[in-house]
């Protein structure tokens, strides 16, 4: 048996950027395998950092950040959902001891409250949450609230080619599209002011990270998204090989990892079971995290 890392417990931790309040939620929890999380690293140096269990899967968090305003409540990045066969709960041990409607409730805030939606991509360990099965129909999880993300990334859910098909779930999407309640984002649109997207591409053809402002406007956090999964990731060559194109990743991996120590972002990590908030540092050619909140 493998010294794997147990999951933690959860509990609500915070930081605010600007005007906004910004919560790490939880959605549940799942172990992909190791190696596809690390890419061309050795597992002798990423088993030091992600521990394997005996199937040589990590433990990674699903990890919903909640942006309050005061006048929004913008819900990023919705979650994993709960909608799973065994055979798929056995393979990626998906587990849903911490849901998005338990981790909201420890904050005080009702799914009713949340009055925006937005998603760095379609992958369906992040949007499977916003839809949900009610009586036999897929319906969404928040009626009336659209969900804003890449355009490329939302036609690709609903009509993913055969490369990508294991990695998106039309049925994640449908019922928001049918209800027009998806709102497709172009490269630097606002999801909310001082709230915006950015196309990087690499890992998925619209992976995005999405920038928070400061009450002056510049730029103060940023989420990651899947351009960096967790504060283990951030030496530019950490490159997943789940990411369709390495080459493009690396560059723009490499540009925003330099431009978050430069300017001192915030960094919010979705996948990190420990470390939701972190800023990066330059030491040299490589990168530290600090953890933050």
């Amino acid at each position: 048996m493998s010294a794997s890392l147990r999951i933690p417990d959860y509990s609500p931790r915070e930081i605010t950027v600007g005007r906004w309040r910004i919560t790490a939620l939880a959605d549940g929890w799942l172990r992909l395998d190791g190696g596809a999380m690390w890419g061309v690293v050795p597992k002798a140096m990423w088993s030091k950092m992600t521990p394997a269990d005996e199937r040589n899967r990590i433990l990674l968090a699903l990890r919903p950040f909640l942006l309050r305003d005061g006048e929004h409540t913008l819900l990023l990045e919705p979650g994993v959902g709960d909608r799973w066969s065994e055979k798929e709960l056995d393979r990626y041990e998906i587990d849903r001891r911490d849901t998005l409607e338990e981790s909201l409730a420890r904050v005080g805030v009702d799914p009713s409250e949340i009055t925006h939606l937005a998603a760095s991509h379609g992958h369906w360990d992040h949007i499977g949450a916003a839809v949900v099965e009610r009586d036999g129909e897929l319906v969404p999880r928040f009626p009336g609230i659209r969900l804003a993300l890449p355009r490329v990334e939302a036609e690709m859910t609903l009509h993913p080619d055969p490369v990508r098909r294991g990695s998106y779930r039309p049925g994640d999407l449908a019922p928001l599209d049918e209800r027009g309640l998806v709102r497709r984002l172009d490269d630097g649109e606002a999801i909310l002011p001082g709230v915006r997207l950015h196309i990087l591409g690499g890992h998925s053809d619209g992976s995005s990270v999405i920038t928070i402002e400061d009450e002056e406007g510049r730029e103060a956090a940023v989420f990651w998204g899947d351009v960096c999964p967790t504060s283990h990731h951030i030496q530019p060559p950490y490159i997943m090989a789940y990411d369709i194109n390495a080459g493009l990743s690396y560059q723009v991996r490499s540009r925003w990892f330099e431009r978050a120590a430069e300017e001192g972002l915030a960094g919010l990590f979705y996948h990190d079971p420990l470390v939701p908030f972190a800023r990066l540092e330059q030491e040299g050619r490589r990168y530290r995290a600090l953890p933050l909140g």
